[in-house]
């Protein structure tokens, strides 16, 4: 991907690296009067992902011995050079949705998110962030979240590396924040609320509308050429990676449709391949029909 290495920290980024959240942090060992090996520890890693939830809290060893401060990890060159390429994705994704957010809502103007860096965890309007939940939005506060050691996991861990599938992860989480603006998020907690046995179900079409409003952003980059070979590659890699499918089965060996968050592997790469080649947000109507 195409982008100018030379910029500087975009004015939507609250960079928080360093800081910790307040009590606890980092990833504990301890728990429970014992340990769990390295296989138990990525199990509830993965898991911890796909359930957006930190799953190391049932060891109650958020504050062991083997736990590491989160202002202990270093910030080398790699990670400021991160930080630049987060900048430069958020400006374009929002610069994007500024364009083209007024013609589908009948010129309403597209209000910009923040995006918040932070090491280990951290305050939200939703709650205590943790790295193990990966990058999150948060409605009540407009921003979304990120420790970007994540991007260390999605490249050894997942196997997904590639800037454009950097990018995708995080427009993808831009793509809940014009939920919010749109309503889709408040109606789906309604409806998530009135009727709990299709709750994951909705999250399921929630998160794929996010991947194909992703795809959009995706097609805007197409169009100005900003795309290097093999970018739209390395983003439905990413997006197969993090299927809840392929995630269940590298962490139990099964897979249970029935409690599915994010969507399967194939959905994923479906819906944001739809934004991609539409290039409209009419496209993204995850809501009707099976997705």
């Amino acid at each position: 991907m195409r982008w100018d290495e030379g910029s500087g920290p975009s004015g939507d980024i609250e960079d928080r690296r360093g800081q910790g959240g307040g009590g606890g942090g980092g990833f504990g060992f301890g728990g429970f009067g014992g340990r769990i090996g390295i296989g138990g520890f990525i199990v509830l890693l993965v898991l911890s992902f796909i359930f957006k939830t930190n799953l190391f809290a049932l060891l109650g060893g958020g504050s062991s011995q083997q736990a590491v401060p989160a202002t202990e990890r270093p910030s080398g060159p790699e990670e400021e050079k991160m930080v630049k390429f987060v900048s430069f994705v958020l400006d374009d994704v929002q610069a994007t949705w500024t364009r083209e957010f007024p013609k589908a809502t009948n010129g309403r103007p597209y209000e910009r998110a923040k995006l918040v860096l932070f090491t280990g965890e951290t305050r939200s309007a939703c709650g205590t962030g943790e790295a193990a939940m990966g990058p999150f939005y948060c409605p009540g506060d407009r921003k979304a979240y990120i420790d970007l050691a994540f991007y260390q996991e999605l490249r050894k861990r997942f196997g997904a590396p590639g800037d454009f599938a950097q990018a995708y992860v995080l427009a993808h989480e831009i793509g809940h924040h014009l939920q919010n603006l749109l309503g889709t998020e408040k109606r789906l907690r309604r409806e998530q609320e009135a009727n709990p046995r299709s709750a994951n179900a909705l999250s399921v079409r929630m998160e794929l509308q996010a991947d194909c409003y992703a795809g959009v952003w995706g097609h805007s980059t197409a169009e100005r050429k900003i795309l290097e070979a093999g970018d739209v590659e390395e983003a439905l890699h990413a997006a197969q990676a993090i299927g809840d499918d392929t995630l269940q089965k590298e962490a139990t060996g099964r897979v249970r449709p029935e409690s599915f968050t994010h969507g399967s592997s194939a959905q994923r790469t479906k819906w944001f391949r739809r934004g991609f080649d539409t290039g409209e947000l009419a496209a993204c109507d995850t809501f009707t029909g099976d997705p």
